[in-house]
């Protein structure tokens, strides 16, 4: 049994608390981030934002504790946790791509690919435990969506209007 658990709940270098505070902090401030979104009624909103934040978060999780395990400790294996942030970026950027459309001359979806990008920012960011990055980075990222957004759209002017709001 103990062997059970021991391989259920193998030793990390962050602590099980740390990690679960990392996570739930990935998947609030993602949710920030897509309520906006959702507020706006947008294909990628508040579920879609938590997901990206989150899967970033488990990734930076990752990344730092690949770097101590046992089954990595040989001179032939060499661990880049700089490869994972790569790769989250270029996955997010995927998806964020996805959400552009072009359509009768007009760009769409190009603020909500945006946001998402910030998602995986942001999740990666609380993973490795950069928590104020992460937060001031979701709350520039309200100020921004909600606050310019609702500014602009009273000036009947800026990209909220012509991007986002058809």
């Amino acid at each position: 049994m103990e062997q059970i658990v021991a391989d259920l709940f193998p030793n990390t270098q962050v602590p099980y608390p740390v990690i679960l505070a990392r996570m739930v902090g990935a998947i609030l401030f993602g949710a920030a981030i897509g309520a906006e979104r959702e507020y706006r009624d947008h294909a990628a909103g508040l579920r879609t934002h938590i997901l990206v934040a989150l899967a970033a978060c488990v990734f930076a999780l990752l990344a730092l504790e690949s770097v101590h395990m046992a089954s990595f400790s040989d001179e032939q294996v060499r661990i880049d946790p700089l490869r994972v942030v790569e790769a989250v970026t270029a996955g997010v950027a995927f998806l964020a791509a996805g959400m552009i459309v072009f359509s009768r001359g007009e760009v769409r979806g190009l603020t909500t690919g945006a946001g998402m990008w910030l998602a995986g920012a942001v999740g990666l960011s609380v993973g490795l435990g950069y928590w104020f990055i992460g937060f001031f980075a979701t709350l520039a990222c309200f100020i921004v969506l909600f606050i310019l957004g609702k500014f602009e759209t009273r000036l009947g002017v800026g990209s909220s209007k012509e991007e986002e709001d058809k």
